[in-house]
């Protein structure tokens, strides 16, 4: 486990897409809309939240991209995949110190499914 960051040296609650390439900031959007549209059911937790997700192969590959990039405009972001066995569900958590929720709520709102959003009061 790494040690504590004091305060002013924490990156802020901002998206910089400048981080990431310009040739690549676009099909960052579009890639992470795919994700997002096709999570099934999102778990709070502690530091965050878990979306569900099916067991796509293709959309595996969309989250592993989705990933790379997002790292680096939201280097605040934690992240962890779970592919459950027997054909179960893939798990994608997105997780971060204090105040990480709303700023998830409100970047990944947008993009979920109206039924799901409103099920996990991100709308």
């Amino acid at each position: 486990m790494e040690p504590k960051m004091r305060l002013e040296e924490r990156s802020p609650f901002t998206c910089d897409m400048t981080a990431i390439e310009p040739a690549q900031r676009k099909q960052h959007v579009v890639t992470a809309i795919e994700v997002f549209r096709g999570v099934q059911e999102i778990h709070e937790l502690l530091d965050g939240y878990a979306f569900r997700l099916p067991n796509d192969p293709t959309l595996l590959l969309k989250t592993a991209e989705f990933i790379m990039r997002e790292k680096l405009c939201c280097p605040f972001f934690g992240f962890k995949v779970e592919v459950e066995p027997e054909g179960g569900p893939l798990w994608l958590q997105l997780t971060g110190r204090e105040g990480v929720k709303p700023f998830i709520q409100a970047e990944i709102g947008e993009a979920l499914n109206d039924t799901v959003a409103r099920a996990a009061k991100f709308r």
